[in-house]
């Protein structure tokens, strides 16, 4: 790398970017690609973090690495610097501070500030960019959105307005830019990219929410920690690697190859892959949407029952669909939280899954996390008013009662894995009290981690599939589900299902190329839908169907041609 230096600023030229460092102002020009504010905040439980001094930049260089330091007064801190580390190739933004508090929201690429020269308020970065690239299913549909509107990557979410994007729980937490208009729901411009990721492991993983902020062509990152992640003498935040990039996918692998590369995330699976594993799924939730449609006043979860999926399995038979694992949707459990067969509607759960065996089929069954359905308060998370708001796996009575669950479901009934959804359920609030002090992204690992290892201590071949695509997931899912499909782009036109399938798949598979894929397949917006989708299943994954007599939303009739086309796609 070659630095020039003069009285205003440091030039730098890695061969890969150009970049200059201002010596008297926080900020660093990104040629071509962003004015880049060297201000944070660190905000505490206390108030705001609000820098009134930047000191001159620092300039320290150690073999082919380049190190710029802003120090900066703050209101909230003993010290506080923002740094920039220089290779070659990445720039990594960071804030280091000394003192004691207990992290609120923290923001990156700007912050809260009286500048030396008089200007005051909130300052951000400045984008060159056109758009934006985000990894994780929203709705309404915009894989790559305009510069100019927010984005959040959260473990947190459901189907209300505002909160649909965490349909990956958590997703890979790389943004990229393009300087491309962005046009159509899942369209990608080609090169050049910068990615933008985050660089933390498990353990840093503290907050719940990264959220992509403009405002009137200006920029920055907050990550909200919500007030459980407490500092004594220092803390460094997790480092925004910038690096330039061929595409969006490239962006995501290089985010993957570089926690890998700090040791922050697994290279690949950490259980071997069984070859059943890679067999087609029947999954019956979608039938029992439609059959809840049909059926006036009923509910998809009344029709988890073991009469239906032995019709509908036998239907799918008599068409040749055989699949190699059948799991078992929403609701065959008495409460969510103790996972106990409903015996009115599962009267032999044990014989139906030997039954199952016997014909050379595995069985999953369905599990909603985070639930306190069932579950003492003692072992739940607490809301201000002492109520149960979610299972907290940090607590060990919790952590034994999973242990104790795997033994009763894989050992006493012979089921095979679990299909684990609601991860975006998680508790948050600044005011929820758990038994231990991880929270954020880390506990839901937490979580996660507790059924991974009961589940393979009781069977080694048990199957765990989560819509967790971020690298540092690895250890926890052997298999990624890319989730619900959705319905709209942003003009309120129907973006294709099978669109959406391409997209997704991507994200999963540069950002665990090791895992295997469950590519889903609810809902359907229609039967032509539901076929295209069903085609391209088996090249990008392993696949799905959620269907056996008819389509949910258009309640048009699975015919028996159709079924035997998806039993010839499942055999290429």
């Amino acid at each position: 790398m070659r630095i020039t230096t003069t009285d205003q600023a440091y030039h730098l030229d890695s061969g890969h970017y150009r970049l200059t460092v201002s010596r008297t102002d926080p900020s660093a020009e990104l040629e071509g690609w962003m004015t880049l504010s060297l201000l944070a905040s660190v905000g505490t439980a206390n108030g705001r973090d609000e820098t009134y001094e930047t000191l001159p930049t620092v300039l320290v260089e150690r073999g082919n690495v380049a190190i710029f330091d802003v120090p900066q007064r703050t209101t909230a801190w003993e010290t506080k610097i923002v740094r920039l580390t220089c290779t070659p190739e990445t720039i990594a933004l960071e804030v280091r501070v000394e003192g004691d508090g207990v992290l609120g929201d923290v923001t990156l690429m700007g912050g809260r500030a009286v500048l030396n020269r008089g200007a005051a308020g909130t300052f951000r970065s400045g984008l060159h960019a056109r758009g934006v690239f985000n990894p994780t299913p929203t709705h309404p549909v915009q894989v790559v959105r305009p510069v100019s509107v927010p984005l959040a990557l959260t473990v947190i979410g459901d189907a209300s307005p505002g909160r649909l994007h965490a349909v990956f729980s958590p997703p890979p937490l790389v943004l990229a830019f393009t300087k491309e208009e962005p046009d159509g729901a899942t369209a990608v411009p080609d090169g050049p990219w910068l990615g933008a990721s985050v660089r933390a492991g498990v353990a840093d993983l503290t907050f719940t929410e990264l959220a992509y902020e403009p405002l009137d062509g200006g920029v920055m990152l907050r990550f909200d920690y919500e007030c459980h992640t407490v500092v004594r003498g220092s803390w460094t935040s997790p480092a925004v690697v910038f690096r330039t990039a061929s595409s969006p996918w490239e962006a995501i692998a290089q985010h993957r190859d570089d926690l890998v590369a700090h040791g922050l995330a697994p290279s690949g699976p950490v259980h071997e892959r069984h070859d059943w594993w890679s067999e087609p799924i029947f999954c019956g939730w979608g039938a029992q949407c439609a059959g809840a449609r049909r059926a006036d006043g009923r509910s998809p979860v009344d029709l988890s029952r073991q009469d239906l999926y032995d019709e509908w399995l036998a239907r799918l038979e008599r068409h040749g669909v055989v699949p190699g694992t059948v799991v078992i949707d929403d609701r065959w459990q008495l409460t969510y939280g103790d996972m106990e067969p409903d015996p009115a509607k599962w009267p032999a759960l044990r014989e139906w899954i030997a039954a199952r065996h016997a014909r050379g089929q595995r069985v999953l069954l369905w599990w909603r996390a985070w639930s306190a359905d069932g579950l003492p308060a003692e072992e739940c998370v607490l809301d201000a008013g002492g109520r149960a708001v979610a299972a907290d796996p940090s607590n060990p009575a919790y952590r034994l009662r999973v242990q104790r669950i795997m033994e009763r479901l894989l050992g006493d009934l012979g089921a095979d894995g679990f299909k684990i959804d609601f991860t975006q359920w998680f508790p948050s609030g600044s005011h929820l009290k758990s038994y231990g002090s991880t929270w954020g992204l880390a506990l839901l690992h937490e979580l996660l981690a507790t059924m991974y290892d009961a589940a393979k201590r009781v069977k080694p071949d048990a199957l765990m599939v989560t819509h967790t695509p971020h690298p540092a997931f690895g250890d926890v899912t052997d298999m990624v589900r890319l989730n619900d499909v959705l319905e709209y782009d942003a003009r309120g036109e129907l973006v294709p299902a099978v669109d959406q399938l391409r997209f997704r798949h991507a994200v999963a598979a540069h950002a665990m190329p090791g895992h295997l894929i469950d590519t889903d397949q609810w809902p359907m917006p229609s039967r032509a839908d539901w076929l295209a989708y069903a085609e391209a299943q088996p090249s990008l994954g392993v696949p799905a169907l959620y269907y056996a007599e008819r389509i949910d939303n258009s309640l048009e009739e699975i015919t028996g041609a159709d079924l035997e086309l998806v039993a010839r796609w499942w055999r290429r």
